[in-house]
Order: structure tokens, then C-alpha cells, then sequence
């Protein structure tokens, strides 16, 4: 086995549509710098992700130099959003966290309503340093989450999908697998683990930076969500259900909290602390 690295980088700019993957980005306080910093909202200001739509899985979302985005997606033209100018907030439900966010312009909403065939807009995380805190769970004092489900960063690794899809392939859906890693929509990939050895981390190093780590990741329904074709089906929830249940939730991957700030790249040492 080789030496544990960190084998892809995964920023996703708007949250539930498809993101890009650098070789290097810079991880602030709550996140990969650019990560789930736009979200979209419904008519009763709760969050929109691949859970009822998963055609947002088609579409993407090009971060720009500020912070702005350039949308796509089938059927349509392209469209560049700028970040707004903070001049008046809108309390959204995040999971049932109260976060105020800036709304977009007019031209934002109406390309997502079109393209979704719904009601929605787009919002812009303006204040990521006080906007959310992390459940208190796991966390410290002043921690904050941009738009991401619950922590700055999610971790997986290579021989954990390799492990899941040897398992996958003895199931009732063979035939789906094996599934790409895009299904879990990670921010960092690690190499050269045993399977499943992030169960037991508490701290890791990869380069320079240092994470906590805060818990395993539970999954949901958008990891059936074929990321090219947006089809649904089965797995991988099906064979986490007899593998990996963890009291009440089926998990692959694991959340963490930066503890520094740093850039890190494509193929830095990872180091279990």
C-alpha cells in the first residue's frame, strides 16, 4: 500500500450542482475557499438540492475570480451571477438552521425557475465567518459552515469506494455498480488507506493544514443520483444499509473541521495525528 495522499480536490460553488476539481484550493475556517457559497431556496426559503430535483445534478456552477458564477446546464445559455452587494439579508432554512444569505438578481431566479420547472432563487453566503455555526455538538466555540450539509469539509477515501463496491457487487443491484466517486460529492479524496480506516481518526494533517475530525458522514437519497444522467436507483444505500449503519444513519465518508487555514494540493502527504 502506498503511502496515504490526497488524490483529488472537489469544490462544488453552489450547493447540489455539479462543481469543478483544482489541483489546489485554499481551506479557510469553514470550508474549501469557494465551496457552497450559493444556494438555492424554494418559496418558503428552504434550501433546493438534489433531493426533489435531481436534474441539478446536470447543471454546474464555474466559480469566477470575486467569487461570482457562471451557471449551465442543458437547454440553456449560460448565465454569469456576481456576487451581490450586501446591502439587506434573507432568513432561509437550512436544514432547519435560521441563516441569513444576500439574494441574487432577478436574471438568477428566473433561469433556475426555468430550468427546474419551479419557483426558486439563488443566494449568496455573505458573511461565512458568523452566518452558521457547526452543531455544538462537534463543535468549538465560533466554528462556522458555509452552505455545505452540516461541516467544512467532506472527507472520503479510494479504498473505502473500492470496499463498498466489492460489497455492492454481491448485492440484489450488482448491475448499478460500481459506483464513481462523484455519488458522495466529497470536497477531499484520500489514497493509499485501508478501507475504511477513517472510522477511527480523530485528527489528521494533509500538507501543512490540520482537521478534527467531527463525525461520519450520513447519507440520503443523493447518492442514488447517477451525477451524469441524474437516473435514481438503489444504491449505494441499499448496501450501506446492511454495511454501514451507524445507529440511525447509513455513512461513507467522514466530516471535518479545519483547525488552520492553509492551501492544500494534489498529492500532499495525509497524516493520521
Amino acid at each position: 500500500m502506498s503511502n496515504p495522499a490526497l488524490s483529488s480536490i472537489h469544490v462544488h460553488p453552489l450547493k447540489a450542482v455539479r462543481g469543478h476539481a483544482p489541483q489546489a484550493a485554499d481551506v479557510e475556517p469553514w470550508g474549501l475557499a469557494g465551496d457552497r457559497r450559493w444556494v438555492l431556496v424554494d418559496t418558503a426559503g428552504k434550501i433546493v438540492t438534489q433531493r426533489p430535483h435531481p436534474r441539478l445534478a446536470l447543471a454546474a456552477a464555474e466559480l469566477l475570480p470575486g467569487g461570482g458564477v457562471r451557471l449551465s446546464a442543458p437547454g440553456m445559455d449560460p448565465l454569469t451571477v456576481g456576487v451581490p452587494a450586501p446591502v439587506a439579508t434573507t432568513v432561509i432554512d437550512v436544514w432547519g438552521d435560521k441563516v441569513e444569505a444576500v439574494l441574487s438578481d432577478d436574471a438568477a431566479h428566473a433561469w433556475w425557475s426555468a430550468y427546474l420547472g419551479a419557483d426558486v432563487r439563488q443566494l449568496h453566503l455573505d458573511d461565512p465567518a458568523t452566518r452558521r455555526p457547526i452543531d455544538p455538538a462537534y463543535a468549538r466555540p465560533g466554528e462556522t459552515v458555509s452552505f455545505a450539509d452540516g461541516y467544512p469539509l467532506l472527507l472520503t477515501t479510494a479504498s473505502s469506494l473500492d470496499a463498498l463496491n466489492s460489497l455492492l457487487a454481491q448485492g440484489d443491484h450488482a448491475d448499478e455498480g460500481p459506483l464513481p466517486m462523484d455519488r458522495f460529492r466529497p470536497n477531499v479524496v484520500v489514497s493509499g488507506t485501508a478501507p475504511w480506516a477513517e472510522d477511527d481518526w480523530s485528527r489528521i494533517a494533509i500538507g501543512d493544514v490540520t482537521f478534527r475530525v467531527a463525525k461520519k458522514s450520513g447519507r440520503c437519497v443523493v447518492t442514488t443520483t447517477d451525477q451524469a444522467t441524474a437516473q435514481r436507483g438503489k444504491e449505494p444505500l441499499r448496501t450501506l444499509a446492511r454495511h454501514r449503519r451507524f445507529g440511525d444513519q447509513l455513512c461513507f465518508g467522514t466530516n471535518l473541521v479545519p483547525e488552520t487555514t492553509g492551501t492544500v494540493r494534489v498529492g500532499d502527504p495525509l497524516i493520521i495525528l
